[in-house]
């Protein structure tokens, strides 16, 4: 009776395990397409989009500085009351050359089609030349042929935002609008004449940037903007434009590498107890580099 109870209980226990082991093969089966399906399937769009972005696109702050070889041509005039100042160039009267000068800029981009911009860039020309012509700067005449030291101190400081309308893996093209502060100081001094002015000059600016990646790690960007005030109440107007093309050679995410070419052209035309304006324009090859994260 044991034995024979021993064999039934045996002949029920068997069946029972089969059942489960076949649940479980068959949960198997209908759960492994599901996984194979679910690796095999494409990333969802987004995540492609950011998969397929150049690695320097995926930063959210960038530092950038540079060195700008620059020549200037122009002229600037300071008039006193009853007295015209001669309109002086920068070049032929004062003797100008190409300096190279440092710059700074900073992008904060808190998402990928949005970026807020700041730039410093502070210029200084200095030279000593003796005098070709008579000229008469802020009421006071230099007389020809006695040597004269001048200087020029200009300093932009820009602040603005960029919107990337078209965003692409290769590139992208936006525009941009910022104010500009330009403080401009220049000052003639000779053995029997000393004077000096200063003009603060706010100014907007618009205008359109783009970037191309050539290959995954190397890009070029051309950026383009100005603006034009008529004069108001004869007292004020001013224009500015500013050329900006540049390539970038991409180190890994992190670091870049830059050479560019810029050109930039302020006009001023200020009328307060005195009157200041000058035509100034700056351009040449520059040198930088920036770093993200």
């Amino acid at each position: 009776m044991n034995r024979q109870a021993m064999i039934c209980s045996g002949s029920h226990v068997r069946p029972r395990h089969r059942l489960v082991v076949g649940l479980l093969l068959g949960a198997a089966l209908l759960i492994a397409p599901g996984i194979a399906s679910a690796q095999a399937s494409p990333p969802a769009p987004a995540q492609a989009f950011k998969d397929a972005l150049p690695p320097a696109e995926r930063y959210h702050i960038e530092f950038g500085g540079s060195f700008w070889n620059t020549a200037i041509t122009g002229n600037v005039a300071s008039d006193q009351p009853n007295i015209v100042g001669t309109s002086i160039d920068f070049v032929s009267d004062l003797g100008f050359t190409p300096a190279r000068f440092k710059d700074a800029r900073l992008v904060l981009r808190p998402t990928r089609k949005n970026r807020f911009r700041f730039e410093y860039t502070p210029l200084t020309f200095t030279a000593t030349s003796n005098l070709q012509r008579d000229i008469v700067f802020h009421g006071l005449t230099y007389q020809v042929s006695i040597p004269v030291r001048s200087q020029l101190d200009w300093k932009v400081m820009r602040a603005g935002y960029e919107y990337d309308f078209i965003y692409r893996p290769r590139g992208f093209v936006g525009v941009f609008v910022e104010g500009r502060y330009t403080q401009l100081t220049a000052s003639l001094v000779s053995l029997v004449a000393q004077g000096s002015v200063l003009a603060q000059v706010p100014l907007p600016s618009a205008g359109f940037v783009g970037r191309a990646y050539v290959v995954k790690n190397v890009s070029l960007t051309v950026e383009a903007g100005g603006f034009k005030i008529p004069k108001i109440s004869n007292k004020y107007q001013g224009s500015y434009s500013d050329i900006d093309i540049y390539g970038t050679v991409n180190l890994g995410r992190y670091v870049g590498a830059q050479i560019g070419w810029r050109r930039m052209n302020t006009f001023i035309d200020v009328q307060q107890s005195d009157r200041y304006t000058g035509n100034f324009t700056f351009q040449g090859l520059w040198f930088g580099g920036v770093v993200r994260y």
